[in-house]
């Protein structure tokens, strides 16, 4: 069995990648050139408003060079999770970009366009019938939260894409999918080991945040043969190490040994890391357990309100020695002040130099530095009701009068004006569950198109 060889230009597409790390790869000779596009990272907030948190510009860069390439050479493109959060917004974004580089470039190709937002009653039909579990920490999902869901994706495993394949398809712009298949598709429908495949996109995903030194914006090449596969970094200023590929197969993991995903998980008890060269790691013994019946993760989004936060600072040491009583006293005055109107809101203060970052897992108590941020954040069910307890709360702090207090011409330095931005929607996730289904193919319907129609 021949080697199959993967290109992975990036780990977000939008993140970039260097021409010089991209021509290398290309010099390689890869089979299938290969990107995932989004995350559930930045927050659900780009789910839930079907925004993408990668711009358009630099998707469209770094997606123009590795179609050119992808059809010069005659390998096929797969795009996963397009758009950020997969669902059809975002999808459909993607789409059009790539439509847009299709007439710049002047070359028409066979897209296949895979879907992965769920509507809410194939979602709710699941439920009826048991099919739907929790992920910890979710907690049962009920008919009610299910109804405040603004938008759910599936995560789709290797079958709809190679599907497209076998109808294909030389462009894949998939919604939502598990990180890995894009770069394992092509090689598991060649007949190669599914879990060296899987194991081997798991890592390709990322990039070059597998090598030492890491990036998330360069490329990194797959080697995919009958018992193994090797994992090697483009630019010369990187290298694959065993410590570099063994760490980042544990990245996102809560099990060492175990991953997973959709139909079944990759089993790592008998993986083997072993550096061939100076720069490339060999990988072996990565296997792929099907599970007993195929199930699919599940992403929701609800709205829970409008949000406007106010960043501010100060060096008072006095202020800094009470900060959380400060905090605490501050919030009883907004509560008080706007006990009559009836208000729901949420009023949050964060500590930068205390323990914004770690919240309650801070392992160290004190605060160290001359200086604090604070960030403050209200949240209320209409913007304006947002503005206004995050306007008190403010200037209540601003001139808060605590004990010890020298100065009396304010506490607080503010680096903008106006001190108070209105962020707008405030989306959280409402669904991290798996549903169980009759076949792999069944919440991910595919359309193809020739990409030279009209934009």
């Amino acid at each position: 069995m021949k080697e199959l060889r993967v290109l992975s230009p990036t780990a977000i597409l939008g993140y970039g990648f260097p021409m010089e790390s991209f021509e290398e790869g290309m010099k390689r000779k890869p089979h299938v050139i290969a990107v995932d596009a989004g995350s559930t990272d930045p927050g659900p907030y780009y789910l839930g408003a079907g925004i993408s948190f990668t711009d358009e510009s630099a998707v469209k860069r770094d997606l123009s060079i590795m179609i050119e390439a992808g059809r010069r050479e005659n390998i096929p493109v797969i795009i996963g999770t397009a758009g950020g959060s997969g669902g059809e917004p975002h999808l459909q974004e993607v789409v059009n970009i790539v439509k847009k580089i299709s007439k710049e470039l002047n070359i028409n190709f066979k897209m296949a366009i895979i879907h992965a937002e769920i509507d809410k009653e194939i979602v709710a039909s699941k439920l009826s019938e048991g099919k739907i579990k929790p992920l910890h920490p979710a907690k049962e999902l009920t008919k009610e939260e299910l109804d405040k869901t603004e938008r759910i994706v599936g995560q789709m495993g290797l079958e709809p894409i190679i599907k497209a394949l076998e109808e294909e398809a030389e462009v894949i712009i998939a919604g939502r999918a598990y990180d890995p298949t894009v770069f394992a598709a092509l090689a598991v429908k060649e007949g190669y080991d599914t879990g060296l495949a899987l194991h081997m996109g798991k890592i390709l995903e990322c990039a070059s945040i597998a090598a030492t030194p890491g990036s998330g914006s360069d490329c990194m090449f797959g080697y995919l043969g009958e018992d193994y596969f090797k994992l090697e970094p483009l630019s010369n200023i990187r290298k694959c190490t065993t410590l570099s590929v063994a760490a980042h197969t544990l990245y996102e993991k809560t099990n060492p040994y175990i991953l997973p995903g959709p139909g079944g998980s990759i089993d790592l008890h008998d993986a083997n890391f072993e550096q061939e060269t100076d720069s490339i790691v060999k990988v072996t013994g990565s296997k792929f357990v099907p599970s007993d019946k195929y199930t699919i993760k599940l992403e929701g989004a609800k709205k829970v309100g409008y949000r406007t936060v106010s960043i501010a600072g100060t060096r008072d040491s006095i202020m800094i020695s009470q900060i959380y009583e400060i905090i605490e006293e501050v919030k009883e005055r907004v509560k008080d002040n706007f006990k009559q109107s009836n208000y729901e809101y949420y009023l949050d203060f964060k500590v930068y130099g205390k323990n914004a970052v770690m919240g309650s897992l801070e392992p160290q108590n004190s605060i160290t530095s001359h200086e604090i941020g604070i960030v403050i954040e209200a949240v209320a069910n209409t913007q304006k009701i947002a503005n206004t307890i995050c306007s008190f709360a403010r200037s209540t702090m601003l001139h808060y009068g605590y004990n010890g207090r020298i100065s009396t011409a304010g506490n607080l330095a503010f680096p903008y004006s106006p001190s108070d931005f209105k962020a707008g929607e405030v989306f959280e996730f409402s669904l991290y569950h798996i549903v169980e289904v009759d076949n792999p193919y069944e919440l991910f319907p595919i359309e193809y198109e020739m990409s030279l129609e009209e934009v």
